[in-house]
């Protein structure tokens, strides 16, 4: 086990690892208050966003959610949640090299 604190490298993000995921294939019926109970068991939330908002005034296929942990370890811990079948979706959990929730425009 590296104990230099370079699991950032492995992952491709520099030296600093990244606190924020990125939460995609998400159900359209999905809440944020239903994405941060389950990622909060992962660690504690600094911030999340779910895009489109659940007040959105249009229906969506889908959705996407960031989540920005106040530990970057727990990045490694959520992508375990992979595949994970949440309402009927299979979720896909990736870090985002930013290490910044993006805005909805973008």
């Amino acid at each position: 086990m590296n104990s230099g604190g370079g699991f950032g490298l492995a992952l491709g993000f520099g030296l600093t690892p990244t606190a924020v995921i990125q939460v995609t294939n998400l159900s359209s019926a999905v809440t944020s208050e239903q994405m941060r109970t389950l990622f909060s068991f992962l660690g504690e939330i600094e911030e999340l966003r779910l895009y489109p908002p659940d007040n959105a005034p249009l229906a969506f296929s889908s959705k996407v959610c960031y989540v920005k942990f106040r530990d970057p370890s727990s990045v490694g811990v959520a992508q375990h949640l992979t595949n994970t079948v949440f309402i009927d979706r299979a979720l896909i959990v990736v870090p985002c090299a930013e290490g910044k929730i993006p805005e909805e425009s973008k």
